[in-house]
């Protein structure tokens, strides 16, 4: 390539960078697909209204909103043509955010040309009351398909670590001869053997688990559905279904804000958990906890997995009183900040400090870590808790 050719590539890249305002200082005028996708980063980024003007001229940052669903659909077209589907969400997000499209969002056309995501689907329940009957048919069917592909990328790992993890549990040291597991209980044994025999002289007998239908442990996802939680929400709906599958654990889903619904029912179908959830309002963890344990029959196979931001707004020390008495009847608690990509939202320090005080320190979990943070809480070992944590 030419020092000519450099140079233009260098100003085209500058160009993109600084928007084409006057005082950008390239002088470079876009063309052709550049100057498409520099309209389409200006009708976001730069004040305009998606979709509003020809390429050649939208990147002007002075236009209004002027927000319409034809016009929002074009722009969203533009953006899945020129970006991957990886920026395409963010945009959109953004789009979301900045530019308040949120109400377009009810209308079925708009909701078809979107690039389905957690954060869309967090935004569609968050407009589900206000949604008329003409899009809650098209909202389910993008709510579906992001569920159904995180159930494709979650479900196998999940239930492998935690039957493992199940498993392990359920070894016993008394077995009788038919259960013994020879592998284990001569890898257990080696510092027994007696070389002039040559053999192993078992001191410690490993058995397998014996193989049943019953159930061996009991799990309760607690789910806050305040505004902030609306990607965990979504995520904690997919590993309760997935969890629900597996007959060797009871599962029960709760949601709550200021009051609590139990949505264990439903948990056949989490597209149906996540429409009976309503994001937004007040938070009352005390009282969620409250029906929590009263549900609980056997606390030593128990483990209760709190999702909240931990933005109390019932009572604070009976809160804390009720996790201690969980706790000391045998509970494993777990307490997640965020069940999502993003890490720990906002939270209060307070009560995630007086949590871990009581021995459940409160942290942000990625969908990757979480089978992890069940097996070791099945088993009743150590947490994996990232460095990130609280």
């Amino acid at each position: 390539m030419s020092v000519a050719s450099d140079e233009t590539e260098r100003l085209r890249r500058w160009r993109m960078v600084l928007g084409g305002d006057q005082a950008d200082g390239t002088g470079h005028q876009l063309t052709g697909q550049d100057a498409a996708m520099d309209g389409a980063l200006s009708a976001l980024y730069g004040g305009g209204a998606p979709g509003q003007g020809k390429p050649e001229t939208r990147g002007a940052r002075t236009a209004g909103l002027g927000a319409s669903a034809p016009s929002v659909a074009r722009w969203l077209g533009d953006i899945r043509t020129y970006f991957p589907s990886s920026v395409v969400q963010v945009m959109q997000r953004d789009a979301i955010d900045r530019l308040g499209l949120s109400a377009l969002l009810l209308e079925p056309e708009m909701l078809e040309a979107v690039e389905a995501d957690v954060h869309l689907v967090g935004t569609l329940l968050s407009l589900n009351e206000a949604m008329p009957e003409t899009t809650k048919e098209t909202a389910r069917a993008v709510v579906r398909k992001v569920v159904e592909d995180l159930e494709k990328r979650l479900a196998t790992r999940t239930r492998a670590t935690l039957t493992g993890a199940l498993d392990r549990s359920a070894r016993v040291t008394r077995p009788r001869h038919h259960d013994i597991d020879w592998n284990r209980t001569i890898a257990a044994n080696l510092k027994h053997y007696l070389p002039e025999y040559r053999t192993v002289v078992p001191e410690r007998l490993i058995g397998y688990g014996r193989a049943s239908q019953a159930v061996k442990k009991e799990v309760v996802l607690c789910i806050d559905q305040s505004g902030s939680m609306a990607a965990s929400v979504v995520y904690a709906s997919v590993f309760g279904a997935v969890l629900a599958s597996m007959r060797s654990i009871r599962t029960r889903l709760v949601v709550f804000d200021t009051a609590v619904a139990d949505l264990t029912d439903q948990l056949d179908d989490p597209v149906d958990v996540l429409f009976g959830t309503q994001l937004g309002g007040g938070t009352d963890i005390n009282r969620a906890l409250a029906y929590c344990q009263s549900q609980i029959t056997r606390p030593a196979e128990t483990v209760v997995v709190l999702i909240s931001d931990l933005y109390e707004g019932g009572i604070r020390d009976e809160m804390l009183k009720r996790v201690a008495a969980m706790k000391a009847s045998g509970v494993q608690f777990v307490t997640l900040l965020a069940l999502s990509d993003e890490g720990a939202p906002a939270y209060d320090r307070e009560h995630a400090a007086a949590l871990a005080a009581l021995g459940a320190p409160a942290f942000a979990c990625t969908p990757d870590l979480f089978p992890d943070v069940m097996a070791a809480a099945l088993e009743k070992r150590p947490l994996p808790i990232p460095d990130a944590g609280a």
